[in-house]
């Protein structure tokens, strides 16, 4: 076998989605916290970006591995081409579709979105208030 990849634990998982929520929601607090505590801006600043540098550099390993099994096992020519799939091919193809059905990158962008929706409304809103 040659070292057949796996899935990380949930744990990891997890704690990579929380980091990714909490980033995405310090980032997008900026904007609340500009006009009523302008002194928590640069933490909380600092805070959602050095979050999002090691929640995306975790993506970005994730994305890779994925491509690298795949060239590997040279699956989509060994897809493409009919035959049938060793028992180690059917292993891979396994932990390429766990890694995807596991991953909670669909709940970050949505919160991202939300989030979003929401720093926008909240500036609008404190924006009238202002002035």
């Amino acid at each position: 076998m040659k070292n057949t990849p796996h899935t990380l634990p949930p744990l990891v998982i997890n704690a990579f989605f929380i980091l990714g929520l909490l980033s995405a929601f310090a980032i997008r607090a900026l904007i609340v916290v500009t006009h009523l505590w302008p002194a928590l801006f640069r933490p909380l600043w600092y805070f959602g970006v050095i979050g999002y540098l090691f929640f995306f550099l975790y993506r970005y390993a994730i994305a890779e591995k994925r491509k690298k099994v795949i060239d590997r096992y040279d699956l989509l020519a060994r897809l493409n081409s009919g035959e049938t799939l060793s028992a180690e091919e059917r292993e891979v193809l396994i932990y390429l579709l766990s890694s995807i059905k596991k991953s909670r990158e669909n709940l970050n962008y949505l919160s991202i979105f939300i989030l979003s929706i929401l720093a926008i409304a909240v500036d609008l809103y404190l924006s009238s208030l202002a002035g």
